[in-house]
């Protein structure tokens, strides 16, 4: 297994760890359920180091984002960033990722899913036919993200660029806990705001900011975080979760990111999924909300009145805000509606749940 900058850190903690596309990573130190609440309620860090990051220089960088990302890059501007998905040529997605514009048609940082780096550098390079310089700066990339209500206003204290008033999908670039070219961005994977910061990942970077950030918020109640509550509070923002709720089998239009596919542009097997959006899916991505008693889980079927298969739980969880479980999964798109009465098989149970619009919390 790799390690990120903080993994001696994580296991110091006494974090409980495990694999996690490839890496090891700490799932949980406290309980996903305090942990999540931390989040939710004042603030708490995330390592998340084992994401991948990639540079495009050059005239044709632009060029080449455009036609391999769904979104329309051509709007970004610099110090801004978007979410956006690489398309494959069958009607899937290769991957999620944001775009970050450094220096507008020039320079540009793409953020990736850890499991996916080789594969999204590959396809992204055989789209390269203009000589764009591509860097794979992961392995050399530290990155936190410090999440809550609060997290801004405790991070703040560590640097003098405006991170304040950055507004949402926006980033400044400079100094940090006393490190230099750091990016702070206003991203983040939790729907409870706060920043995500980029580092280099050389001499004692990684402590310094480690160490900066709980001496400024650990008094305020600032914790370390794991996978698992990171987990249950982006499933109750419904946002999709890659090798979950998205993969290269559904379409962007199925999972309900038509906000990100836009047609104003070629891209890759632009054409197909326009006509996709054009003629209707059969099926689309839910959130539902469990009215029987039970967890669904992912892979679990889900069943329409009859007992027929209409679709597969993707995500689910015991919601900690909530206190009830809540899931996501395609359904058929005559029972995709919200109030619309699906069922989860459990075993040789068939566990009554409701369509409900998404986020859940």
């Amino acid at each position: 297994m790799k390690n990120t900058p903080f993994t001696a850190t994580h296991i110091a903690l006494g974090a409980k760890m495990a694999e996690f596309a490839g890496y090891n990573m700490p799932i949980s130190y406290s309980g996903i359920n305090e942990e999540h609440h931390a989040v939710r309620n004042n603030a708490g860090v995330f390592d998340v180091s084992h994401m991948g990051e990639f540079i495009l220089k050059g005239e044709k960088a632009l060029d080449l984002i455009q036609r391999v990302t769904s979104n329309d890059a051509s709007k970004l501007s610099d110090g801004k960033a978007q979410y956006s998905c690489l398309p494959n040529k069958d009607g899937g997605i290769v991957d999620d990722l944001l775009v970050y514009c450094i220096e507008a048609n020039k320079t540009y940082m793409l953020v990736v899913n850890a499991s996916n780096i080789e594969k999204d550098w590959n396809w992204i390079s055989s789209f390269n036919t203009e000589g764009v310089e591509m860097q794979n700066i992961s392995d050399r990339t530290g990155l936190l993200a410090v999440q809550g209500p609060n997290a801004v206003k405790y991070m703040q204290e560590l640097t003098d660029m405006d991170i304040t008033n950055l507004k949402y999908y926006t980033f400044a670039k400079g100094r940090f806990a006393g490190i230099d070219n750091v990016i702070v961005s206003a991203t983040g994977y939790t729907g409870a705001g706060g920043v995500e910061i980029y580092f280099e990942d050389k001499d004692d970077n990684a402590a310094k900011i480690w160490n900066e950030i709980f001496r400024v918020g650990g008094p305020q109640g600032l914790k370390p975080i794991g996978l698992a509550a990171r987990d249950t509070l982006r499933l109750e923002k419904g946002f999709c979760l890659y090798g979950n709720d998205i993969d290269d089998t559904t379409s962007p239009l199925e999972a309900g990111l038509g906000w990100i596919t836009k047609f104003s542009k070629e891209f890759t097997n632009s054409a197909a999924l326009e006509a996709q959006k054009n003629n209707g899916v059969s099926r689309k991505l839910v959130g539902f909300e469990m009215v029987d008693k039970g967890i669904p889980r992912h892979g679990y079927k889900i069943i329409d009145a009859d007992g027929k298969e209409i679709g597969v739980v993707t995500s689910g969880t015991q919601s900690p805000t909530l206190g009830k479980a809540i899931g996501m999964g395609y359904v058929t798109k005559e029972l995709s509606n919200e109030g619309s009465e699906v069922f989860v098989q459990v075993r040789d149970k068939a566990l009554k749940a409701v369509v409900v619009k998404m986020p859940f919390a």
